[in-house]
């Protein structure tokens, strides 16, 4: 009869807080506790506070407007457009990031279970862009395809696939000096640039268009992805400079000046493609403001990783209601559209 090898080393050793690490560790991976890094656990927490669902969301109005001859000019369908062109395909590419690469290599049990908290949501998220992909009638090819077929939107996750490639090799290990360095530049890139400045640009222009009255639906489920990213970037900063801390060789001059220099690219990218979406001037907002808005951003991301500004900061944030977009005390009631009784259980056929 063929039995199955112990992989359990029996009679070892509990785990101390001391034996976690970020990466490289040797402690159990499938031991929450004893916990040491307490703000994963409560990002997962967070994370879980902010449950939603797009079908929640009512699109009967946008739906209404969308359909209306007149209801949007050719400036605002064209921005909604490209707007859903890159988010309908890049909350997958994040997703495919965190279960193929992140979660393989960042061997604490608290980060992994944010980690997959994470997952589900960017699941959420590209179920929201089906939703309103199916909800307006649009053209799926044309939505799912933009990351293919138009160039500002095709830089930007050409970019950040290049950046990540090496830690989709199954042979690829973390554990010496250049291989962590990887792993670090795929954390900058999906986290800080991806997550944390390209998704702004976006966010601004359609919440812009639901203080005005106008596709209120896809506004309110920006709001709750904007306020899901916000946590995911905090994680993000939090796990790189954690790992910084606990691998401060890694951290060199050399190493800083290069994540300065593709947070400076990302911003470029962005930028071309905020050109890209508003060539004219609309609800408040032009290209040169969405220039300024990542400018601003990106050295906020500097600040976060402990670097020197890129643009000389402090700039000025054009957008300022944008940061009552992401606070959640802000409003009496964040889900006060929603359904407030939760029966889930009984829309399964079993």
């Amino acid at each position: 009869m063929t039995t199955t090898p112990d992989l359990i080393e029996r009679g070892a050793g509990r785990v101390a807080v001391s034996d976690k690490r970020m990466i490289n560790a040797r402690a159990d991976v499938n031991q929450l506790l004893p916990m040491k890094y307490r703000w994963a656990w409560e990002k997962y927490l967070s994370g879980c506070a902010n449950h939603w669902m797009p079908s929640e969301v009512s699109m009967q109005a946008d739906i209404s407007l969308w359909r209306s001859a007149d209801g949007l000019t050719p400036d605002e369908r064209h921005m909604i457009k490209r707007n859903l062109g890159f988010f309908a395909t890049s909350e997958s590419l994040v997703a495919n990031n965190i279960v193929l690469a992140v979660y393989r290599h960042l061997t604490n049990p608290e980060c992994r279970q944010y980690l997959l908290r994470q997952a589900f949501e960017e699941a959420v998220h590209t179920h929201t862009f089906q939703y309103i992909c199916e909800s307006l009638g649009l053209d799926e090819g044309e939505l799912f395809n933009a990351y293919r077929e138009v160039p500002s939107i095709t830089d930007k996750a050409a970019w950040a696939l290049e950046r990540t490639r090496t830690l989709e090799d199954p042979d690829f290990r973390t554990g010496t000096t250049e291989a962590d360095q990887a792993f670090l530049r795929d954390l900058v890139a999906f986290y800080i640039v991806f997550e944390g400045m390209w998704f702004y640009t976006g966010f601004a222009q359609i919440l812009s268009l639901g203080r005005r009255g106008k596709m209120v639906g896809i506004a309110e489920q920006y709001q709750y992805i904007l306020r899901d990213e916000s946590i995911h970037l905090n994680f993000g900063v939090d796990v790189i400079n954690q790992i910084a801390a606990e691998n401060p060789h890694l951290w060199t001059s050399e190493f800083t000046a290069e994540i300065r220099t593709m947070l400076g690219e990302g911003c470029e990218l962005e930028i071309a493609y905020g050109r890209d979406t508003l060539p004219r001037g609309m609800l408040g907002l032009s290209a040169d403001s969405c220039e300024q808005y990542m400018r601003f951003i990106a050295d906020r991301r500097c600040a976060q990783l402990g670097l020197a500004p890129l643009y000389g900061g402090p700039t000025e944030n054009p957008f300022g209601w944008m940061s009552e977009s992401m606070d959640l005390t802000k409003e009496k009631n964040f889900f006060e559209t929603r359904v407030t009784e939760y029966q889930t259980g009984g829309t399964l056929t079993w």
